[in-house]
């Protein structure tokens, strides 16, 4: 399994277990988590779902093997739910979720804190939207939700540097909601998920669907917008270099292609 389940005190923990990948989502672990949240929002035993990583990594977001296997392979085979099903489950879901940032969070394992509605990280840890770095666009609605989240410039920072954010500036930006040691973490987040699972499910959901009804249409858009411009860019001569140089150990070069590329 690439995702391990852990029941307690009505939170659902959902710890990402591809260690040795630093948990990158492959196909496998984006089908294993939609499905894990699709789970969760249906069962009446669970209030909350608490996600964290194993190892030193939260997430180091799209699998970049695959993701060249999905450019350049004919007969790559995507999973059933994929990295947009996973949104859509992110999106839909309807209880509180509660991030624990173990360690380095890149792409996804960055952008997924837009959708959640308490994160807690460690000292530790470090975030990166690595999107011009790739050669692509913004994903899951961060162009909309992190500009609501922690204001213009703050996501004009995240989203066009590809620059790493460690966890005092994240907690600044008010990324998160608390910053813990390491060994204090799991703990911290714990507690205030338990703390939320003790309140009736009915009301924590009707928390929730108040406060995002608003952002819904505007998640819709914004995830059209930015998955038009990942298919264009997607396999385009900045994507096609950045992963040719992950595959070979480099740096990519960027300032050869040809202008507006």
């Amino acid at each position: 399994m690439s995702i391990l389940v852990d029941d307690r005190a009505r939170v659902r923990t959902l710890t990402l277990d591809r260690p040795d990948a630093l948990n990158a989502f492959n196909e496998e672990l984006y089908d294993a988590t939609t499905e894990a949240l699709r789970a969760a929002a249906d069962d009446p035993s669970v209030a909350v779902v608490l996600i964290t990583g194993n190892g030193r990594a939260f997430s180091a977001g799209t699998d970049l093997r695959e993701m060249h296997a999905r450019t350049s392979d004919p007969n790559f085979q995507p999973g059933k739910h994929g990295f947009l099903g996973l949104i859509d489950a992110l999106a839909e879901f309807p209880k509180p979720l509660v991030c624990a940032v173990n360690g380095l969070g890149l792409g996804i394992g960055a952008t997924i804190l837009g959708f959640a509605d308490l994160a807690f990280m460690s000292t530790e840890a470090k975030l990166k939207c690595p999107f011009t770095g790739l050669g692509v666009a913004p994903e899951a609605a961060s162009s909309y939700l992190l500009p609501a989240l922690i204001g213009r410039q703050n996501a004009a920072w995240m989203l066009m540097s590809s620059e790493w954010i460690h966890a005092d500036q994240a907690k600044d930006m008010g990324l998160v909601f608390q910053v813990c040691a390491p060994d204090e973490l799991m703990d911290v987040a714990r507690r205030h998920a338990e703390t939320l699972a003790a309140k009736p499910i009915s009301s924590l959901m009707a928390v929730k669907a108040t406060m995002t009804a608003p952002l819904r249409a505007e998640i819709a858009a914004a995830r059209e917008r930015e998955n038009g411009c990942f298919r264009e860019l997607m396999g385009g001569p900045a994507n096609v270099e950045a992963l040719t140089a992950f595959a070979e150990g480099r740096e990519p070069d960027f300032t050869s292609l040809p202008a507006g590329a």
